[in-house]
C-alpha cells in the first residue's frame, strides 16, 4: 500500500511516518515503478508499536532498540530466532520495555486523575456562580462573605 494508505490506518502523518523512516524506524518494503513508497502489513504493525510507543515518552533510540529486538527474537534478522542465551537476554531487554511502560502508564493516569479533578473544580464552580445573584458584591462594594474561592485562587 502507499504512503497516504498507511496514515490513514495508522493515524500518522505523511511527515512522521517520512522522519520515522529517516530515523530507521521503519523502511517501506518496496518502492513503485515511479518511485513511490510501498508499505506492506508488516510495516503497518512496525508504525503502530512505534504510535504507541510515543505517548509514553519512548525515544527514537528506545523505539530502535525495541524494534531490534522483537526483530530479532521473530527471526527477522536473517539466521532464523534466537536460541539460549541471546534468547534470555533478548526476552530480559523486553521485560525491562513493559516495566517502563507499566510505569509511565501509571504516570499517565495519575496526571489523568489530576486533570479530571481540575475540570471537575472547575464545572462545579461555574454552576455555583451560575446559580447565584450576578453581582456578588454587597452594597459596600466589598466581597460577599463566601469570598473567592480558594480551590481557585493561586497564591501571589
Amino acid at each position: 500500500m502507499q504512503i497516504g494508505e498507511v496514515a490513514a490506518r495508522t493515524e500518522l502523518s505523511l511527515r512522521t511516518i517520512r522522519h520515522y523512516e529517516e530515523a530507521g524506524l521503519v523502511v517501506p518494503s518496496a518502492r513503485s515503478q515511479g518511485g513511490f513508497r510501498l508499505y506492506t502489513e508488516g510495516d503497518v504493525a512496525r508504525l503502530m508499536v512505534i504510535r504507541r510507543m510515543k505517548p509514553l515518552g519512548f525515544t527514537l533510540d528506545r523505539m530502535r532498540e525495541l524494534l531490534a529486538a522483537t526483530d530479532r527474537l521473530d527471526g527477522h534478522a536473517g539466521t532464523g530466532p534466537p536460541e539460549g542465551e541471546e534468547r534470555e537476554e533478548l526476552l530480559e531487554s523486553l521485560r525491562g520495555f513493559e516495566e517502563a511502560a507499566r510505569l509511565r502508564t501509571a504516570d499517565l493516569r495519575t496526571q489523568l486523575a489530576r486533570a479530571e479533578e481540575f475540570a471537575t473544580t472547575l464545572r462545579e464552580r461555574i454552576e455555583r456562580t451560575e446559580r447565584t445573584e450576578p453581582n456578588k458584591m454587597g452594597r459596600t462594594g466589598e466581597e460577599s462573605e463566601s469570598g473567592p474561592d480558594p480551590e481557585l485562587t493561586a497564591p501571589a
